[in-house]
């Protein structure tokens, strides 16, 4: 009688469920900053690709999301809904702006007082005076990140910088990009903020732009200023040079509020994938992070078609 009785209770504890414990959502401050915040409702836990389930990528950017380009499936995701500065990111938006206005590409473009950063007293190689084409300000501005290049578009446009700004956040809400709002054309100001669902929105529209793709991907860059001196530039993104990569598109983005960032389109594995990356602490984190992504999706092939059913 007490065996029965012992595998009656034994049977009846195995059959209640336990139930899961309450997950911490993350907010981001003010600061972009993340901070964690209790919650006491249970918060679903988003369904990722099984190798980030397990663990497998590890990803020092605050803020990160992986999408497939072609499907709109988001194949990782972290803090993706929490609103944060995005620094020179910015200027892809600034780059769609220029572009939809149908302006001269010809037309000179003369750096002036006006386009000098007073907010963050940022360094320029671009001297007041300088004369360059649309075509050649709209480069620096998205390969190099030209702070002065992003200012000087935006006031040379029709009605000048207010209704530059305001044709930017215009695009945003046509795009879908519900948390974001501009102030500026260079990303200086803290106050240009959006998420990383909303960059995703943001990549996908100006990939479709071929000047965007191609400037914004090319190595080097050389202009000459008005003494004939030809002055070189950079990309932002050391990833375009490497053969390792095929980049589609890409953006880098720094200040203090908004941490190092990111965003790409590339073709890995043979997939199109959209990455954004945000508030990445080190000066190496975001391009680590990319490596770090790359390799997964790479690793992980077979299980995305498994996934992907």
């Amino acid at each position: 009688m007490r065996t029965k009785w012992f595998i009656a209770c034994l049977l009846l504890s195995s059959s209640i469920a336990v139930a899961e414990p309450a997950h911490k959502k993350t907010s981001y401050s003010k600061t972009g900053k993340a901070k964690a915040v209790k919650v006491t409702r249970t918060v679903k836990p988003v369904k990722m690709h099984a190798a980030a389930e397990d663990g497998n990528l590890h990803l020092g950017s605050a803020v990160a999301m992986i999408v497939d380009q072609k499907s709109g499936e988001t194949l990782f995701s972290r803090n993706a809904a929490n609103q944060a500065p995005i620094a020179s990111i910015t200027k892809l938006m600034t780059a769609m702006v220029v572009l939809d206005a149908g302006l001269s590409m010809d037309e000179a473009i003369t750096i002036s007082e006006a386009d000098v950063d007073s907010l963050r007293n940022s360094g320029s190689r671009l001297r007041v005076g300088t004369t360059l084409t649309r075509q050649e300000t709209l480069h620096l501005a998205l390969m190099s990140s030209e702070n002065r290049a992003a200012a000087a578009l935006a006031r040379t446009y029709p009605g000048g910088t207010a209704q530059f700004v305001a044709a930017m956040n215009r695009k945003a809400v046509e795009l879908g990009m519900r948390q974001t709002h501009f102030v500026d054309s260079t990303g200086l100001h803290s106050e240009n903020v959006s998420t990383a669902e909303d960059l995703v929105k943001m990549v996908r529209a100006g990939y479709h732009y071929d000047q965007i793709r191609q400037m914004s991907t090319s190595e080097n860059y050389d202009v000459v200023n008005d003494n004939g001196h030809r002055i070189p530039y950079k990309n932002t993104n050391a990833l375009v040079k490497s053969p390792a990569w095929d980049i589609g598109l890409s953006k880098t983005g720094f200040i203090n509020e908004a941490g190092r960032c990111l965003v790409m389109q590339a073709q890995i594995a043979s997939r199109p994938v959209i990455i954004v990356l945000l508030d990445s602490a080190g000066k190496f984190t975001r391009i680590a992070d990319a490596n770090r992504i790359k390799k997964w999706l790479e690793s992980s092939r077979p299980i995305l078609a498994a996934h992907l059913g």
